[in-house]
């Protein structure tokens, strides 16, 4: 490995701070939390939200409690423009709620931020520009002076909107992008300067947040970067100091945790760390983390599931089985030394709470292997006994990976079982892998060909970037011919509107797919969770060409609901 070329943070930024003291500090309330998810988040989609998607993550985080949401970047798109206006046209936002909005240090884009915000009670606008060297010369090629200019006429410029718009005085955030590799005394500078221009006081405070844009360093530097900005900003009681932690060295929660200790009191993330690259700081995890610590995290997680469903659904990607707090099986054990233990501490808090005479919901939570009790957030213990690989639905998942390249999602390896356990129960006997192959392919493969509804032809085009026009020919029940269209941001969204003009209407819970084999010739299968006219139903298609197999899936769906 050629880790010459790489050098250390300690080579690439000062780190002045000496005499540390956070290492001795505990965390004993909530930050304040700022989900990013229907912007930085929603940047991250290979497949960004439309309305109605930003619409349900937005009254989801609503729900949840979070006091201030950062909605979008108005300037760089008319569908965040526009779901910024929406917002703006609703008689229903809580009175406490915060609307954050986004902008580059470009007068246009400034301009077109306020446009946006015309009409909302509570909004901050959150500034931000890219502070490192590296930045600096390549990207801006900028010297310090310079850049510091220009941040200081694009902060006047936001302090003249503000003081022209009617209403409620608008609040200020401002970012150094990539602030853990720019240079203390810069970041001072500028910061410092723009706490004096918008003129923070107590009861108006800026909002300084300082990113770890991309991971460099192991969490207990970031945190002494955060502690050295806190002794040093002026007028510290009127700053908010945040932090925006990403994950590139898979850290994001330490560094975010460490530089509460520092003196963070505002920290921005996604739900569970949708993000660039390896992602942002995932909130729910950070949360939770001090729910198991006796912290109020301030927000509801108390129904995991819908939470996880609901994000699901508006970022087409699923939440890994193994995710803290939410994966499908960090609830379950599977060894059988776990399964014991876990067994018996369960037992043991049925008794304890008993004796105190309390809910077990209410007593104190002392289990083996599980840091929460999984009620707390609307889960149950799950002991999943794996006796060999054809025994269970891990068996099952087992056989067809290895023997056929499939990799079921999770749920859809729970309600397969069910039907391998009516076959076998039927039969009584044990099955094969080519046995359980046929029956998954009788199951979810066939009703796409053999359903009341077929393609008789069908083609996807993309005139124009972000847009999709699908275009075919159904033959439904009674052996008529209707020619369908539909637009979408995507193949498949645009296939659920054309069936939409049928009657036939399909909402997207889940989607996923993957080549069966390594190599270009490989056949590639999509699965989708899907509601089919409200009847909640999986699809399963394998085609040579992955927009083949995601028609064929959700056509798939369609049929097995019918």
């Amino acid at each position: 490995m050629p880790s010459h070329r790489y050098r250390p943070v300690h080579e690439r930024v000062e780190l002045p701070l000496t005499s540390r003291t956070w290492p001795d500090r505990r965390i004993e309330r909530a930050p304040l939390w700022v989900p990013v998810d229907l912007r930085d988040g929603n940047q991250a989609l290979a497949e960004p939200m439309d309305t109605a998607r930003k619409r349900r993550m937005f009254d989801l985080l609503v729900a949840m409690g979070f006091k201030e949401i950062e909605v979008g970047y108005p300037s760089a798109s008319q569908t965040d423009f526009d779901f910024v206006r929406h917002l703006a046209t609703r008689d229903d936002l809580p009175g406490d709620l915060t609307i954050s909005v986004f902008t580059p240090a470009r007068a246009d884009l400034i301009e077109r931020t306020f446009e946006s915000i015309e009409g909302l009670p509570r909004v901050l606008v959150h500034l931000y520009t890219a502070t490192a060297p590296t930045w600096r010369e390549v990207v801006l090629g900028r010297e310090r002076t310079e850049l510091y200019g220009m941040i200081r006429t694009a902060a006047e410029q936001v302090a003249r909107l503000a003081d022209a718009r009617p209403g409620p005085p608008v609040r200020f955030e401002f970012s150094p992008e990539v602030f853990n590799l720019t240079e203390p005394d810069f970041v001072l500078e500028v910061c410092n300067g723009l706490t004096a221009l918008w003129d923070a006081s107590p009861d108006r405070p800026v909002v300084h947040n300082l990113p770890a844009t991309v991971e460099v360093a192991t969490p207990n530097v970031y945190a002494d970067q955060i502690e050295y900005m806190d002794r040093h900003l002026t007028r510290r009681d009127a700053v908010i100091l945040s932090v925006h932690p990403h994950n590139d060295r898979g850290t994001g929660i330490a560094c975010a945790e460490l530089a509460v200790l520092a003196g963070a009191q505002r920290v921005e993330g996604c739900l569970f760390g949708n993000g660039e690259r390896t992602g942002n700081v995932d909130l729910a995890t950070l949360a939770l983390n001090l729910h198991a610590q006796g912290v109020d995290p301030m927000i509801d997680f108390s129904d995991i599931d819908e939470i996880r469903r609901t994000v699901e659904h508006c970022n087409r990607i699923p939440v890994h089985i193994r995710h803290p707090y939410v994966g499908d099986l960090v609830y379950t054990a599977f060894s059988g030394t776990h399964q014991d233990a876990i067994k018996k501490g369960m037992a043991h808090h049925t008794a304890q709470a008993a004796e105190l005479g309390v809910p077990e919901g209410e007593a104190p939570w002392a289990v083996p292997y599980l840091p929460i009790d999984p009620a707390d957030v609307g889960r149950t213990y799950e002991a999943v006994i794996r006796v060999n690989s054809q025994s269970g639905k891990g068996g099952i998942a087992y056989l067809l990976q290895v023997g056929y390249g499939l990799e079921l999602p999770r749920r859809l390896q729970q309600e397969f079982a069910q039907v391998v356990q009516r076959a076998t129960d039927g039969s009584g006997q044990e099955m094969t892998g080519k046995e359980l192959w046929s029956l998954f392919s009788a199951t979810y493969l066939a009703p796409c060909d053999d359903g009341p509804i077929t393609l008789a032809d069908w083609y996807v085009t993309e005139p124009r970037p972000g847009e999709h026009e699908f275009e075919g020919v159904l033959r439904t029940p009674d052996g008529a011919e209707k020619k369908v269209s539909g637009q979408g941001n995507g193949p498949v969204s645009a296939l659920t509107r054309a069936l939409g003009t049928i009657g036939v209407e399909v909402d997207i819970r889940n989607f996923t797919q993957h080549a069966t084999t390594p190599g270009p010739q490989s056949a590639a299968v999509a699965y989708v969770d899907c509601l089919v006219n409200g009847t909640p139903v999986w699809g399963a298609g394998q085609d040579t060409s992955v927009l083949t197999a995601s028609i064929r899936a959700v056509l798939s769906a369609v049929n097995r609901a019918s």
